[in-house]
């Protein structure tokens, strides 16, 4: 019996107008009522999602997100936070030097300063407008080697951010988690910290294992945590490789994936139970 879902945001619960369908919010809904917890797992700030989890009434003391690609995981209601794995200003300082070197632009999300940028551009801007958070022009190399830094991500045109993955060095990976949630945004967190591990921290916080879980995404950064669970979903519009990884494929974000799993999983199964 599947008792905890956790959903990708963009390309997954959200359609391609930012919106969640009816059909989809009455099966959380009615998911929820049953006792099922569900929970958003995105690359989002928590400022980005909160206009979606007061859409699904997800404000209560005993709902959960987990925010920055799970880099932070806790309470919505009292904000307590049950997990957290970041990084530091010596790992911006390193990772933007990089950037520079490969000719990309480089943003973070700091606990103090929010979303900062040596350099405005085109996709911290796309940054700053989906998730509501202003942006602040800092120098990387002015932060303190022991700042609290929760992610800094490469980003650029695709074309630009495919060729300088491709020169990635391999020590980064051992670093670092390092993710693509767009074709325009490569994100670098904690090696501790990806979805995956935060699903599977939450489900021990909530008594459960894996084998209760359902996850649901359509790109890299939804990679760990459908591997992880025990009904990995991916959405029709997802990457080739999370289709490849996946133990179900859905229909797409735009013809209302999320709600078909949870209403052939979740809902029908509860049905038939005396």
């Amino acid at each position: 019996m599947y008792k905890l879902v956790a959903l990708d945001m963009d390309g997954t619960l959200l359609n391609s107008q930012k919106a969640i369908s009816p059909r989809t919010k009455q099966a959380i809904q009615t998911a929820r009522e049953q006792g099922v917890h569900v929970v958003l797992a995105s690359g989002r700030p928590l400022e980005g999602m909160t206009a979606y989890l007061d859409e699904l009434d997800m404000r209560g003391e005993n709902d959960y997100v987990l925010s920055y690609n799970a880099s932070l995981v806790q309470r919505i209601a009292s904000k307590t936070v049950i997990r957290k794995q970041i990084m530091t200003g010596r790992d911006a300082k390193n990772i933007a030097s990089l950037a520079n070197d490969f000719g990309t632009f480089v943003h973070a999300f700091s606990p103090e300063r929010g979303l900062i940028t040596p350099q405005n551009n085109p996709y911290t801007q796309h940054e700053s407008d989906i998730n509501g958070v202003a942006i602040t022009e800092v120098d990387f190399n002015t932060l303190s080697d022991d700042e609290e830094i929760i992610k800094v991500m490469m980003i650029a045109d695709p074309e630009v951010l495919s060729a300088a993955i491709a020169q990635l060095p391999a020590s980064l990976y051992e670093q670092y988690t390092v993710v693509q949630s767009a074709p325009f945004f490569l994100e670098l967190m904690n090696a501790n910290s990806n979805k995956g591990t935060g699903v599977a921290m939450l489900a021990e916080h909530l008594g459960l294992s894996a084998e209760n879980v359902i996850c649901m995404g359509d790109a890299g950064n939804d990679h760990h945590m459908i591997a992880y669970a025990g009904l990995g979903v991916a959405m029709g519009n997802a990457t080739d490789d999370i289709k490849a990884i996946a133990n179900h494929i859905t229909d797409t974000n735009d013809n209302d994936g999320v709600a078909k799993v949870i209403e052939e999983f979740v809902l029908a199964p509860l049905s038939a139970t005396p």
